[in-house]
């Protein structure tokens, strides 16, 4: 994974277990805070929530909007969270980075 100083614009490559399961959620152009010490990166810190599009989801049935199941859903990054079952593919979603879960809708 390559991270960039948005003040300097100086680039730093972190590998795959430094950056750990915050590449779930992970986007091109997102910001993060990436802690370094003496030159090597610790970790990588997301913000508590990321709005991701849903990539692919079975559909729901009619009526569903008020039974409050779920149903899997995999979004762009290629994790695979539980939302509601009136979600379609190709919506937004807000999902909560510390535990993975379904926060909300995000638009109409």
């Amino acid at each position: 994974f390559v991270f960039m100083d948005t003040s300097t614009y100086d680039q730093m490559t972190i590998p795959d277990e430094t950056v750990g399961d915050a590449k779930s959620y992970l986007l091109e152009a997102q910001v993060a805070t990436v802690a370094i010490h003496d030159g090597t990166p610790l970790y990588v810190e997301l913000p508590a929530s990321v709005e991701l599009v849903i990539s692919y989801t079975e559909p729901g049935l009619q009526g569903d909007r008020s039974t409050g199941g779920t149903k899997p859903a995999t979004v762009e990054t290629g994790l695979q969270i539980q939302v509601p079952l009136f979600l379609t593919t190709g919506e937004k979603v807000k999902v909560d980075t510390r535990s993975g879960e379904y926060l909300s809708r995000v638009g109409s």
